[in-house]
């Protein structure tokens, strides 16, 4: 049993664990709350403004608006109805805005304003119903005789039935046909219907389609026309430009079938224009609305997340340096360098991270320098050891106080760097550094200040990235690996690299 128990073998399991939660943790964020990999990740969030206009007579008005409304993966915002003096009620069931207002007269304006992200992956999530009972038309047998002249040259086009006659309705001159069962003035809203009926005489069951495409910039403009139609299993949808199946890039839907867009009554002359303006979030800014959407927002409110700005900002920097000690253990215990503290190198990192790699290396460098000569200096008082400490400590503040004030004046970036170098660590280090050159000599205390810098750079490049700090944070159970692959290091009691050409003979011997 203690065999099968031991250590290593037991923080193996929980390291494999801890992988698989992660890696689960990090398909559930991504999933239902929009995290990304990538720190600059953005969401499109379009606003469509819809304006009906109409003329009352006086009358009581009552006006009847189709929205988009409550499917799980149709991703809403926020919506907003703009109507002074109206009554607005909304069937949660249906999605429609009943507006109704007693003995209005002139021209009335109405806004519904709707904000919408994640079309690219939610649009036209529209519940469908089940096919539709078809309602043929009734044609005379001259009327049937252009009707069956339509039929025959929609064969020759390529395509099925439907994208056949969406084809032959858009050929440019206009089919003679088609012209003939037209009215002079033919809206594309009357052409469609007509496409329709023909369809139903194929018994092909089919209904129009209101949407908006999301398109940057577009200014009053009436609703987009789709024709859907029914193959025997599902709705296919159609652009009645072009006849291509499936709904368009950046296309919502706000009604579909016999229901109309608007309906008003009491006034006359009413018009719907829409307008899209388009911005720019960061995916991890609306990760709140989509655990709202996604009922997740239990978790979500009792993860960092939902945490002050303040404290999110904190926290990401914290999650950072489990990390950077996997960079200084391995450094030290795989690599086999000596470093001045365990995890001195790991703070000075964080310092450059603040001031900046050249400035901070160079700065530091040269505090640590004038307070080794200062140090040095101290040694000839024979002071005891707290009050030497404490002295080194109050000549670093001293050297950042000045390093500053010059840097200022003179506007050289390098000393102002001086100020985010942490004080008690470059003390401690001049400290520790005095003390190896006095007992070990000047060849020991440079290496050990070497692998120390060494250690810290290889620190800064691993947690300086953005896309690092980002994962750190966003998918912080990943310091659940980094701390039982750190455990597991601990287990490690082989050759360091570094002693391998040290121990080589005894290895080739063995």
């Amino acid at each position: 049993m203690k065999k099968f128990f031991n250590v290593r073998r037991v923080l193996s399991i929980f390291l494999l664990l801890s992988i698989a939660w992660t890696l689960y943790a990090g398909w559930y964020k991504m999933t239902f709350w929009g995290f990304d990999l990538k720190s600059d990740a953005t969401t499109d969030v379009f606003m469509v403004d819809a304006h009906i206009t109409f003329k009352a007579h006086g009358k009581p008005v009552k006006v009847v608006l189709s929205t988009p409304h409550g499917y799980s993966k149709f991703k809403i915002l926020n919506e907003k109805i703009t109507a002074k003096g109206y009554h607005v009620k909304k069937d949660e069931n249906t999605g429609r805005i009943t507006l109704s207002s007693p003995n209005r007269n002139g021209e009335q304006n109405i806004y519904y304003r709707l904000m919408v992200y994640d079309t690219a992956d939610s649009r036209g999530k529209v519940r469908q119903e089940e096919k539709i009972t078809i309602q043929k038309p009734i044609f005379d047998d001259e009327q049937m005789i252009v009707v069956d002249n339509i039929f025959e040259q929609a064969q020759n086009i390529e395509g099925n039935e439907v994208q056949q006659l969406i084809s032959l309705f858009n050929q440019t001159p206009l089919d003679e046909n088609v012209q003939t069962l037209l009215p002079v003035k033919a809206t594309r809203k009357i052409r469609a219907e007509l496409l329709i009926d023909l369809l139903a005489l194929k018994n092909i069951s089919a209904r129009l389609v209101h949407g908006v495409r999301l398109i940057e910039g577009k200014k009053a403009a009436m609703a987009d026309l789709m024709l859907e139609a029914y193959d025997g299993y599902k709705w296919r949808l159609y652009d009645l430009q072009t006849g291509h199946e499936g709904l368009p890039k950046n296309f919502m839907v706000f009604q579909r079938g016999n229901v109309s867009l608007l309906d008003v009554e009491g006034g006359v002359n009413s018009k719907i224009r829409f307008s899209v303006l388009k911005s720019v979030t960061s995916s991890f800014e609306m990760a709140e609305h989509r655990a709202k959407l996604s009922s997740t927002d239990k978790f979500f409110t009792s993860s960092v997340y939902a945490l002050p700005l303040w404290a999110q900002n904190v926290l990401k920097t914290l999650m950072v340096f489990p990390l950077g000690i996997l960079v200084v253990v391995l450094m030290r215990n795989v690599v086999g360098v000596p470093t001045m503290g365990t995890f001195t190198p790991m703070l000075i990192a964080m310092s450059l991270i603040e001031t900046g790699f050249v400035p901070g290396l160079i700065c530091f460098v040269l505090i640590v320098a004038v307070g080794l000569i200062l140090r040095r200096l101290l040694a000839t008082l024979n002071l005891l050891l707290v009050p030497r400490i404490a002295s080194v400590v109050i000549f670093v503040i001293l050297i950042i106080q000045v390093l500053a004030v010059i840097g200022y004046h003179d506007n050289i970036d390098v000393a102002m760097s001086a100020l985010f170098f942490p004080i008690i660590i470059t003390a401690w280090i001049i400290e520790r550094l005095s003390i190896i050159y006095e007992e070990e000599g000047f060849k020991n205390a440079m290496t050990e200040s070497f692998y120390t810098l060494l250690t810290a750079i290889a620190t800064y490049f691993v947690i300086k990235s953005d896309t690092v700090r980002h994962i750190t944070f966003a998918f912080n159970e990943i310091n659940l690996v980094i701390l039982f692959l750190v455990m597991l290091l601990g287990t490690y009691t082989g050759y360091r690299l570094t002693e391998l050409k040290r121990f080589y003979p005894l290895l080739k011997r063995k």
